[in-house]
């Protein structure tokens, strides 16, 4: 890893009552980052509190953080876990509110993890912004908040330069996505090695492999194909469409994209639509024929072929075994 022309701070708030992974984990991330660094570690990870003195966690654990709101640094990224708080009370603190504004001017990124997100809608930052949060509480940030686009079955998304995750480890997958941005693909794919971030997640779901491919394997115009992707799997998608969105040519783009991701288009296009299904199947009792639609298939008995074929059961079996 080549040293970086400058550091960049990171900045991670801390505060009672908050999820200790949503902090912890983006913050190994980023610590995975500079312990693989030759020469100067390319970020300074600062954790920022209301005022000084130990937090409490939800889960007991104490953390001691090394500046206050008073006296933070300047900021490249400002980071904001989740927590029962974020959603109950930091929403109602308008000193912390006026502080985020105020910061929000000159910080390059703003991102949330989890709750975190109502921490952000409350300072009125991610107004007409497409957002997502812990798919158990999307639906009550969206009613809280109506000037909000959430997206409830994403691990993260970016919206210009602020950025939110679903709950948990999504924030580890965002804090990669942005090391890639920083410091690009091959770093990215050394710290996900380190952190052995290719794994099953709770209930056997299979982890959201795609998007993490891109930001591991994809760089520039082809990592970002696949954000598009996701925001458009509902749609009539060819290799002239995503060429387009790349600006390529359908021939250059098939051979281009077989190099980057090692399948073809339309196979990549159909594992990421299975994909998407599982998590809907297991975070919600919407029909069958709903989810087929929502994520591209012309029909429900295409979706169930091609479900079977991939994963050996049925979508309703599927559902049945692994949903909470």
């Amino acid at each position: 890893m080549s040293a970086p022309s400058s550091i960049r701070t990171i900045g991670l708030f801390a505060y009672d009552d908050m999820q200790i992974l949503d902090l912890a984990g983006p913050l190994d991330v980023f610590g995975g980052a500079n312990s693989l660094a030759h020469g100067a570690p390319p970020y300074e990870l600062c954790v920022i509190g209301l005022q000084a003195g130990a937090v409490r966690t939800e889960n007991g654990l104490s953390v001691v953080p090394a500046r206050t709101l008073a006296d933070a640094p300047p900021l490249d990224t400002l980071l904001i876990p989740g927590g029962v708080a974020a959603r109950l009370v930091l929403p109602g603190d308008a000193r912390l509110l006026d502080w985020l504004r105020e910061r929000a001017k000159g910080t390059r990124r703003i991102v949330s993890v989890c709750t975190g997100a109502y921490v952000l809608a409350a300072a009125g930052l991610l107004d007409g912004r497409r957002v997502t949060t812990h798919w158990r509480f999307a639906d009550d940030l969206a009613c809280r908040y109506p000037a909000l686009r959430v997206e409830t079955d994403r691990l993260f998304l970016r919206d210009g330069r602020f950025a939110t995750s679903g709950g948990l480890t999504a924030g580890m997958d965002l804090a990669l996505a942005l090391v890639e941005q920083d410091l690009g693909a091959s770093v990215a794919l050394d710290v996900a090695r380190q952190m052995v971030m290719y794994m099953k997640r709770p209930g056997n779901q299979t982890q959201f492999s795609m998007p993490l491919a891109a930001q591991v394997q994809g760089s520039g115009r082809m990592g970002a194909l696949v954000e598009w992707l996701l925001a458009h799997l509902d749609e009539n998608i060819g290799v002239e469409r995503m060429a387009e969105q790349v600006a390529m040519s359908a021939r250059h783009f098939r051979r281009v994209f077989a190099e980057t991701f090692g399948m073809t288009p339309a196979r990549f296009v159909e594992k990421l639509r299975l994909e998407q299904a599982c998590l809907r199947l297991t975070q919600g009792r919407a029909p069958i024929g709903r989810i087929a639609a929502g994520v591209g298939f012309n029909s429900a008995d295409a979706f169930r072929r091609a479900f079977r074929a991939r994963y050996g059961v049925t979508p309703n079996d599927y559902r049945e075994r692994f949903s909470a």
